[in-house]
Order: C-alpha cells, then sequence, then structure tokens
C-alpha cells in the first residue's frame, strides 16, 4: 500500500504517519509540506527516521503535486484548522480559500490522474452556527449539558452529532472551506471513478500538538497553565463551561484504515468521528484538572463575545461504529497525562508553536 500525506510535518499528519507505520507491514510512506506552519520543522526528521518519504512543496502549486509520485491514498491534512482564519488578522480570507479550497484542486487532480482514492479529514465546523448555538443546553458540574429532555433538532443526541446535522450557513468561513472541500471531493470521486471517504473530526489532541489557543486548545491550556500564563475563560459568561470532545490522532489512523480496506461502493461516504461524549469536557473541567496536577491558576472570566463560539458540541461515533467497528481507544485522561509529560519535557513548547 502506497499513501500520500498532504500536511504531513503537522500534528496531525506526522501522528497519522507514524500510527500507519506502527500498523501496516511494507506500507509505503510520502508526506509533502510546506513547512510555513510554526513548530512544523520539528516533525521532518522524526518522519525521515521511520522511512517517510518527505517532500518539501506547497500543495497551492500545480507543479509541485504533478511531480509527486502515484500513490493509491491520499490523506488530506492540509489545511489552516482556525475557526477564526480570515478574520482574525493572521491571514488573509484569500489565504484561507488558495490553503484550504483551492489547494484541495490540485490534490483532486491528482487523484483522478493517478485514480487514488482520498480520505479528506473535514471538521465539525462545517454545521450551522445558529443550530449549534440554538441547542438546548443546561449548566451542570461546571460545564454545558445538552438538555435531553427539550425538543432537538435532526442530527443530535445525547451521544453527540452526526453527519445529518445542519450544515446551514454561516459556519465561519473556515467551515465553509471545509464544507465545499467535502462537496468537490465527492463530485470528483463520483465523477471520475475513485474511493472518497470524508471524516468530519471533533478536536484532534495529544503530545506534540502545536499549542495555539485556536488550534490546539488542550495543548495550549496545559502548556500555559503549567507555566503559569495568563488565561481567560472567553464569551459564555466567563465561566468556561463551553464543551468539546477530544479523541488522538493514532485513533483516527484506524478509522482511516478500515476504510481504505473495504470494498464497498455505495452507502454513506460522510462520518462523523471524535472523542463522543465519553471524552469530552469543558474548558473549567480542562482546568480543574490541571489545577491538580500543577497547582491552582485561575483564569481571568472575560464577557468577550466572539464570532463563531458555540457552547457544546462532541461528536456522534455511532455510524462509524456500525459500518466499521470503530470506537476511538484513548482516553481524554490519558491524551492530557501524555500532553502534561511532553509539556515537562519541552519547556519551549509555546515559543516553537508559536505563541
Amino acid at each position: 500500500m502506497k499513501v500520500l500525506i498532504t500536511g504531513i510535518c503537522g500534528f496531525v499528519g506526522s501522528a497519522l504517519a507514524i500510527a500507519l507505520r506502527e500498523r501496516v507491514e511494507g506500507i509505503e510512506l510520502c508526506g509533502i509540506d510546506n513547512l510555513m506552519r510554526p513548530g512544523a520543522e520539528t516533525n521532518r526528521q522524526k518522519l525521515r527516521a521511520i522511512g517517510v518519504d518527505f517532500i518539501h512543496g506547497d500543495i497551492r502549486s500545480d507543479s509541485d503535486v504533478t511531480s509527486l509520485p502515484g500513490s493509491d491514498w491520499v490523506i488530506d491534512a492540509a489545511a489552516n484548522p482556525s475557526v477564526l482564519a480570515g478574520i482574525s488578522g493572521k491571514g488573509t480570507s484569500r489565504q484561507l480559500f488558495e490553503h484550504n479550497l483551492a489547494a484541495l484542486g490540485n490534490v483532486l487532480e491528482y487523484c483522478r490522474h493517478h485514480s487514488a482514492g482520498l480520505l479528506l479529514l473535514s471538521s465539525s465546523r462545517v454545521y450551522s452556527i445558529a443550530a449549534l448555538a440554538g441547542l438546548p443546553v443546561r449548566v451542570g458540574e461546571g460545564s454545558f449539558e445538552l438538555n435531553v429532555s427539550e425538543p432537538l433538532p435532526a442530527g443530535v443526541s445525547g451521544h453527540g452529532i452526526d453527519a445529518g446535522f445542519s450544515t446551514e450557513a454561516p459556519v465561519s468561513l473556515y467551515g465553509a472551506t471545509k464544507l465545499a472541500s467535502e462537496i468537490m471531493a465527492l463530485e470528483y470521486g463520483a465523477a471520475f471513478g475513485f474511493p472518497v471517504w470524508v471524516n468530519r473530526c471533533g478536536v484532534l489532541a495529544g503530545a506534540g500538538q502545536f499549542g495555539t489557543p485556536d488550534q490546539g486548545i488542550f495543548a495550549y491550556w496545559v502548556n500555559s497553565h503549567l507555566r503559569r500564563r495568563a488565561l481567560q475563560y472567553i464569551g459564555f459568561g466567563g465561566k468556561g463551561y463551553q464543551v468539546r470532545d477530544a479523541f488522538h490522532p493514532r485513533d483516527l489512523a484506524e478509522l482511516l484504515l478500515a476504510q481504505m480496506r473495504t470494498a464497498r461502493s455505495g452507502g454513506a461516504r460522510i462520518y462523523t468521528a471524535g472523542g463522543g461524549a465519553g471524552n469530552a469536557m469543558s474548558l473549567a473541567q480542562l482546568n480543574e484538572w490541571c489545577n491538580s496536577q500543577f497547582g491552582v491558576h485561575p483564569p481571568h472570566e472575560s464577557k468577550l463575545v466572539r464570532p463563531y463560539d458555540i457552547p457544546w458540541v462532541t461528536m456522534d461515533n455511532r455510524q462509524a461504529a456500525a459500518d466499521f467497528g470503530w470506537q476511538p481507544g484513548t482516553s481524554l485522561n490519558t491524551i492530557l497525562e501524555e500532553i502534561a509529560e511532553h509539556a515537562a519535557r519541552h519547556p519551549e513548547w509555546l515559543e516553537t508553536s508559536g505563541v
């Protein structure tokens, strides 16, 4: 099996490469990355040490993509992953479009030319912000909880959000690029006869993740708490009750392998994947975990209201479980312990991440 991973020097891309190398005997791995994200360079030698063929290039460049060797599958892990991309002042909306959607056009043409299957890593942020903000939630023990006693819209239950939840705009500029990418990928696959799997991922987290607030909140929070940096709860009354679920890329690798190995040509092509209700916590609960590990460090309460913030999201894994027997195998506590151990060994990590 030959697998090409775009964005291979990012946290997710590199972790997937390591997980695939451990799980598939004889797999040939090739990866491309432009190394523009702070910290990405730290993964290059690690990948080469396990036999990954690394290519320094940019998938926004058609000539860079057409020069890549052929493969059986492409895992598209290259994207600007920040929901605030295009409006935060750290990059333009045009750059977001080029990174997340225009670049995918080159990847899709590669798949067409080589008859390679595509595994597209999409996002929980393709879902309607108004619909997410309108979910009935109540305050539980330091977190928002979905109030399942109230009427719920299609696509959400106590298990989380599934592929049937509303994607009506607005979904954020970032979410729109990912939703458009899903549509284009599925259309290319149908038009040119190559398999496409779309996985709408919850928060991916683990040791070695670049810890910026908008791209790796669990790693950022643990590293910042340990260093006694200023932290703040933003929005929703400044209490830190907003909830997200998390899972590790090595668990995602198991789902991608199951999809690559299936011969099924019909049926669902879009799946939700995440930590699920059992691997979810609020910022306040995350801070309490850090307090228990590093000593008490209270965040500031901010009343700032930001666009695109939502109170509660967990992903419903039941369809992936039914079709592929998949469930995340790494507990959230284990993920946090691994992040904390990495943070202790790398006191420079926030600076490496560009914070």
